[in-house]
């Protein structure tokens, strides 16, 4: 399987990009792995990249997308935040990726068992921990945790069921942040030009879902 070029890039629709994905972590589920030279793919790109997609995900160190989505070099931007949400620098690089180098797909990947996500669950403890700026990281899930938390239930990372609630409300969130505070994203959406989706990844199973 050879780079993507810009001739490549330029026939390949959302739909198409979304399906290069499924199929990529089918074989990974499989522990199959397309036949790729990445040197070839090294050389290949050293004039430019083309990628399909941009990926937004976890800095967790078992939800590398080259890996789950079984991708070379120059397949997919790679954007990885603990939590994966959104900020204006990531909405940058999205934009740059997509209406500058051509993606046509931005993915909101989270992940079972976020330890981004236990932080915010637990954010008393961790608070008098003396880490201002993984504090300030992990605030940025209470007013998710309040949507989904429900009454008299325990706010706890060992809540497995709200911890899940939460990655899945998470996703969806950073979606919704995406298309509002992106005009460019949000344009491009519109007209067809990309999808923004969200999906899921059990670091159990190796399985992503697609939300």
């Amino acid at each position: 399987m050879k780079a993507h070029t810009y001739e490549t890039q330029s026939t390949i629709t959302p739909e198409k990009a979304l399906e290069f994905l499924k199929e990529g972590n089918q074989r990974f589920v499989n522990n199959l792995k397309a036949n790729r030279d990445l040197l070839e793919q090294v050389n290949a790109t050293r004039e430019g990249q083309w990628p399909f997609a941009v990926v937004l995900s976890c800095i967790d160190s078992r939800t590398s997308a080259e890996l789950i989505f079984d991708q070379g070099l120059g397949d997919v931007f790679s954007i990885r935040i603990a939590g994966n949400f959104v900020n204006q620098d990531i909405l940058g690089s999205m934009e740059f990726g997509c209406n500058v180098a051509g993606s046509k797909l931005i993915v909101v990947l989270g992940h079972t068992k976020c330890g981004a996500l236990k932080g915010g669950l637990d954010a008393a403890q961790i608070e008098g921990m003396g880490m201002d700026n993984l504090n300030h990281l992990i605030n940025h899930f209470d007013p998710i945790i309040n949507e989904v938390i429900e009454e008299n239930e325990e706010r706890s990372s060992k809540n497995s069921s709200l911890l899940e609630r939460l990655n899945h409300q998470n996703v969806k969130n950073a979606i919704e942040d995406i298309r509002k505070q992106s005009s460019t994203l949000r344009n491009l959406e519109n007209e067809g030009k990309i999808k923004i989706v969200g999906a899921n990844y059990d670091v159990e199973t190796g399985a992503v879902t697609w939300l």
